[in-house]
């Protein structure tokens, strides 16, 4: 389960050390660690980063399958995660240390900035391939954080983009060595904590409004 974590100005949310799936319990994890970080006063940032092979792996297949009932909610319950962060009143890094797929990647893109590993691990959108059309709140993600060259043949190719393409495709900021994730992603939310406020989370829920509100949709296309 996610971890959260202080070093000074800079929280760090470990999000796990398995395929890091987005289980109702490890949403809820990611919530509470979220509510402690906006509750801080002063400056502050943070980066989230998973621990091992994965980032994340994405939304959690085996537990849709065993509740079929539930599956409306449950999108709705990621969206409004992904939408949360997106807004939130502090700068986000994400430490793509390993794989980030599906879900996995489009939380990457939630986050203001992202370093990723130059010499192992992808970055991919496999819906196509998978059989999982995208909500309209997940594809304007993406097409708000993506170039609409890149935006598309993520999502129609599914394309794997390793670290250096990635950076290429405008889809990370750094790809970097491996040991040299987290520390980077640290120094550049450091050099951000001043920033948290009031202020921030409007212009971020101004700039992301028409996505906000998509995402925040309780009617979602599931198929």
């Amino acid at each position: 389960m996610p971890t959260l974590d202080r070093h000074d100005d800079v929280f760090v949310l470990d999000l796990g050390n398995g395929e890091n799936r987005f289980h109702p319990d490890w949403i809820s994890s990611v919530d509470t660690a979220l509510d402690v970080v906006e509750r801080e006063p002063g400056p502050r940032a943070l980066v989230t980063a998973g621990t091992g092979r994965f980032y994340s792996n994405g939304l959690d297949l085996d537990w849709l399958l065993a509740h079929p009932d539930r599956q409306r909610g449950y999108v709705a319950d990621v969206q409004t995660l992904f939408a949360r962060m997106l807004s939130l009143p502090l700068i986000t890094v994400a430490a793509v240390q390993g794989h980030a797929f599906a879900a996995g990647a489009m939380f990457s893109l939630t986050h203001d900035f992202r370093v990723m590993r130059s010499d192992r691990g992808y970055w991919c959108l496999p819906e196509a391939d998978i059989g999982i059309p995208f909500t309209p709140g997940l594809s304007a993600l993406v097409q708000a954080r993506l170039t609409p060259q890149t935006a598309h043949r993520a999502m129609v190719t599914a394309h794997r983009y390793g670290g250096s393409d990635a950076v290429t495709a405008g889809i990370v900021d750094h790809a970097v060595a491996e040991d040299q994730v987290g520390t980077t992603a640290v120094a550049i939310a450091r050099s951000h904590a001043g920033r948290a406020g009031r202020t921030l989370g409007t212009v971020k829920a101004r700039a992301y409004s028409s996505v906000l509100s998509t995402l925040h949709d309780t009617v979602i296309a599931l198929g």
